[in-house]
């Protein structure tokens, strides 16, 4: 099973502020949807509050250590990545996906096979970050770049990066 995480970053490695996405650009979301549906999203428990529902069309685990924590309907809670992991595995998963949020991402940059990275082409303020992707840890494969525009008020470029061998 190809272990990837999936994430918009800005150029400053910033994903977020406050338990929220700093930007909008439709065209991220559409992206992160089409390449997310009909698998499994792990995640935080910060992450799923902020998501405020499981997302559709996905089994939704989410890593809480709180064993009280009650996930929104159809969430299934663990209490580890490597636990989440498995179970993906279990359900016959193909390729999973690590959806956030900080903590979540330091753990699974040891783990993955693929990044689908978002990268906003500018600097933001905020509180949680993406660790940094190293040459000497990841390839990139392909990189679509687009330009500010009516939908979006930042540059930004989907990348693609599999770990060397």
């Amino acid at each position: 099973m190809k272990i990837s995480i999936i994430v918009a970053k800005a150029t400053n490695n910033v994903i977020g502020k406050d338990n929220q996405l700093i930007w909008h650009i439709p065209a991220d979301l559409k992206y992160f949807k089409k390449v997310t549906s009909n698998h499994t999203v792990i995640m935080g428990r910060k992450t799923h509050e902020s998501i405020g529902k499981c997302l559709p069309n996905r089994v939704n685990i989410v890593i809480s250590r709180n064993p009280d924590f009650q996930t929104f309907d159809g969430g299934i809670l663990t209490n580890s990545i490597t636990e989440a992991i498995e179970m993906a595995r279990e359900k016959g998963e193909q390729e999973v996906f690590i959806i956030g949020g900080g903590k979540i991402y330091e753990e699974a940059m040891k783990i993955a096979d693929k990044l689908y990275i978002t990268e906003i082409h500018d600097q933001f303020v905020g509180d949680t970050f993406f660790p940094d992707i190293l040459p000497s840890q990841w390839a990139e494969i392909s990189r679509f770049e687009y330009p500010k525009s009516l939908t979006s008020p930042y540059a930004y470029s989907f990348v693609n990066y599999i770990r060397n061998k």
